[in-house]
């Protein structure tokens, strides 16, 4: 059997920092699967009624797809799959088409909030508001910065072809 070598602090960072960041993704997207489970819908699907719920006046395929970070064809899907349900009002054949709540939306809405604040309590029911705004304010740090980083190895990577 292997050993793993020993790891050093800068070791013990990155796999910290690695490991909690996809721990916490995946279990935020199990917890959405399973509140969902009685709906028959996604992780997606949750974020789409959640930002259109948000949004007076709803929101088109393209905005949904930028605040959810998920890619256009997904979101066409999702909202596809809320209009059939009778979740939304969607016009699949119109350009730029606004996704707006139904009646039966709203109340879908009204439980991913009650939801969505439960889980929330649950993983930072804890902490203070100064602790809350300490941690956003470091995770949002660090994504515009990862982001400087990734966008900088495509400009690279661009410049180099």
């Amino acid at each position: 059997m292997e050993s793993m070598r020993s790891m050093g602090p800068r070791d013990e960072r990155f796999e910290n920092f690695v490991i909690t960041i996809l721990k916490l993704n995946k279990l935020i997207g199990r917890i959405k699967l399973l509140e969902m489970e009685g709906y028959d819908l996604r992780a997606v699907h949750v974020m789409c009624i959640y930002y259109i719920e948000r949004r007076d006046g709803g929101m088109t395929a393209s905005e949904l797809s930028k605040l959810t970070l998920e890619d256009k064809a997904a979101i066409s899907r999702a909202l596809g799959t809320l209009r059939e349900r009778g979740y939304i009002n969607y016009d699949t054949k119109k350009y730029n088409s606004k996704a707006t709540l139904t009646d039966e939306g709203r109340r879908l809405a009204d439980y991913i909030e009650e939801r969505a604040e439960s889980y929330v309590n649950a993983g930072g029911g804890e902490l203070t508001d100064a602790e809350r705004a300490t941690l956003y304010g470091a995770l949002n740090s660090i994504s515009a910065r990862l982001e400087a980083y990734y966008d900088g190895m495509i400009a690279k990577r661009d410049a180099d072809k």
